[in-house]
């Protein structure tokens, strides 16, 4: 019997699919998934849809799944061969040819298993870049609202962390669902095949034992969750305890022994935890060795009575004890399918609600054709209401305002009176609930998206520069743009020298968010990309309100030469800015309630009046 127990210790980890699922036994159904589902089911045949222009390479990773479980099903026949044959008959052929036919399995199902790693991370790869690269554009197309109400970590979370988890499902979880299946058919029908009635005992032995196991991995998995949330717990008492903050907070109120009893209070608990925790694994590896022991012990027993042997031989016992040891693991995976499907369609549950997520801001389906190098300029806000979403009042009500070509209009008012909002229909961000926004008297929804950026150009507040070089970020406006027209552009915009000065001149790299620059320079850079796109209309949305006074009267200078000749909207928050402008709209609640020329409306003594009293000379006006 000594012979029986080596050979098969040896075997038990063998076979196509025979740890899978293992390690995942006891699972439960995550609560979050199933409501993720609840919330937003998914058909099978939307994600069948996925994977159909690779159905032959799925088929084919089917294919080498089975025949690679079938052959390794040969290996516990060629061991019976070998010890009731040749090794007694010292049959050196048979021996020889048996021993061949081992090494010739362990090979076939080595090279069929790389092809098949091979071929399902290719197909699982390929599905992932397109649901990245859908996901990506289709958000991208979302309107600023999607953002605004969504967590920033949310959407990096979905593209990332969900088709990540994704590709395991597709390389990993499919395939090793298929594996245990077949694994398990076959080594039951291979069981049967070698002696019924300890098939018959087998089977009868199995089922309590993988429960058993199923319930302490259950109870491990609770004291863990646990055991978890306290040690989150006491992670965030010392990160509130012992911070400056903490500290400070601490001292000044006495609060320092309340503090210390509730962190003792949380270790105690962890210890009893963590104790619970240990004694629960070793209860599953108790069990689980019990298990492995139990079973082909019943299984030799049998085997010698002579009641149920049936005149069994040694090879066939040694066999069908290897086969025994290859239907446990694949069976555990096979009763989590539920749970790994769940989890698997959650994460498609997710990643398929972004992608239909309505497109508020689109193309036309037949846009007007509008060369920008044409485009004159003159922009009309006809009728003009909007109400976000979520707002209970009107954003902007009956605004009616004309900005004829080359023009600049300057739009003042107090926090919240829409100046941002109309500023932001202007540039098409977003679109009226009523009446319309016209340039040269086409509807801007009429107009494709690219061929609004190109007419409409936008310098904000908040500067944005990405993290590569100064000349990359301004080729950004305008990818085809050359050298010179950049150098040209940052003249204008008068950055060119701070740029020249630079170790590395336009190859300077500028940093994360443009830490190498002052806010004044940022501002000009961004003036030097809208230059380059050279817009006919140029919305200035409080371009300078960040600046002190020296750097914003630079950077003023630099948006007079990029205004020349174009259409301009400014939101105005300086007097200087103010006197300027050839038209000024002040804002209250939504409407305009005064237009006119800067002395006009200082003489009418209105609202504008009243800004620029208290307001003074150059003091901020209320934006």
């Amino acid at each position: 019997m000594q012979e029986v127990i080596v050979v098969y210790s040896m075997s038990e980890p063998g076979g196509a699919g025979g740890g899978g699922g293992g390690g995942r036994s006891g699972r439960t159904v995550d609560a979050a998934d199933r409501a993720q589902l609840e919330r937003a089911p998914v058909p099978l045949r939307r994600v069948a849809a996925l994977f159909a222009p690779y159905r032959w390479q799925v088929a084919t990773v089917m294919a080498l799944i089975v025949v690679s479980s079938v052959v390794a099903l040969a290996t516990p026949f060629l061991v019976r061969q070998v010890i009731d044959e040749a090794i007694p008959r010292q049959d050196v052929t048979l021996l020889a040819w048996t021993v061949a036919g081992m090494v010739a399995v362990a090979g076939t199902t080595a090279v069929l298993g790389v092809v098949q790693t091979w071929l399902s991370t290719t197909v699982g790869q390929r599905v992932m870049h397109g649901l990245r690269t859908a996901v990506f554009s289709h958000l991208q197309r979302q309107s600023l609202g999607f953002f605004t109400r969504t967590r920033g970590g949310e959407v990096q979370s979905r593209l990332t962390h969900d088709i990540g988890g994704m590709q395991s499902v597709v390389t990993s979880t499919a395939t090793s669902l298929a594996s245990n299946a077949t694994t398990v058919i076959g080594t039951v029908v291979a069981m049967v095949a070698l002696s019924w009635r300890l098939s018959l005992l087998s089977l009868l032995v199995l089922p309590p034992a993988v429960l058993l196991t199923r319930k302490v991995a259950r109870m491990r998995r609770a004291v863990t969750a646990q055991r978890q949330r306290s040690l989150a717990e006491l992670h965030a008492q010392v990160e509130e305890g012992l911070s400056i903050s903490g500290v400070l907070l601490g001292k000044t109120l006495g609060a320092g022994p309340v503090q210390s009893q509730r962190f003792a209070d949380t270790s105690a608990d962890l210890v009893g935890l963590e104790v619970r925790s240990q004694l629960a694994g070793r209860w599953r590896m108790a069990t689980m060795s019990i298990v492995f022991a139990a079973i082909p012990a019943l299984i030799y027993l049998a085997a010698g009575l002579p009641a149920t042997s049936g005149g069994m031989t040694i090879g066939t016992l040694v066999a069908f004890t290897g086969l025994q040891g290859w239907l446990f693991r694949p069976l555990m995976g096979l009763l989590d399918v539920g749970v790994t499907v769940t989890a698997s369609m959650a994460l498609f549950s997710r990643v398929f609600e972004y992608l239909d997520l309505p497109v508020e801001i689109d193309d036309p389906v037949t846009p007007v054709p509008l060369d920008p190098a044409r485009v004159r300029g003159e922009v009309r806000l006809e009728g003009v209401s909007f109400t976000y979403p979520e707002g209970h009042r009107p954003a902007l009500a009956g605004v009616d305002l004309t900005i004829p070509a080359g023009s600049t209009l300057a739009l003042v008012g107090e926090t919240g009176s829409g100046k941002s909002t109309l500023a932001s229909l202007v540039a098409r961000l977003a679109d009226p609930t009523a009446g319309r926004v016209t340039i040269d008297g086409v509807d801007l929804r009429d107009l494709s998206l690219a061929t609004v950026a190109g007419v409409v150009g936008v310098v904000s507040q908040e500067t944005y520069l990405l993290h590569t070089t100064v000349r990359e970020n301004l080729r950004h406006a305008r990818p085809g743009a050359t050298d010179a027209e950049i150098e040209e552009a940052a003249r204008r915009a008068q950055v060119h020298e701070v740029v020249a000065a630079l170790p590395d001149g336009y190859d300077t790299v500028v940093g994360a968010r443009g830490h190498r620059f002052s806010g004044g320079e940022k501002q000009r850079l961004a003036i030097a990309r809208t230059l380059l796109r050279d817009p006919r209309v140029l919305v200035l949305d409080e371009a300078t309100s960040a600046l002190d006074t020296g750097t914003e009267r630079a950077v003023q200078a630099a948006l007079d030469e990029v205004s020349r000749g174009r259409t301009t909207i400014t939101i105005a928050h300086r007097l200087s800015t103010v006197r300027g402008a050839d038209r000024i709209a002040v804002l209250a609640g939504g409407r305009v309630v005064e237009t006119g020329a800067h002395d006009e409306l200082v003489a009418r003594g209105g609202r504008y009046a009243a800004l620029v009293a208290a307001g003074e000379r150059d003091v901020v006006l209320a934006a």
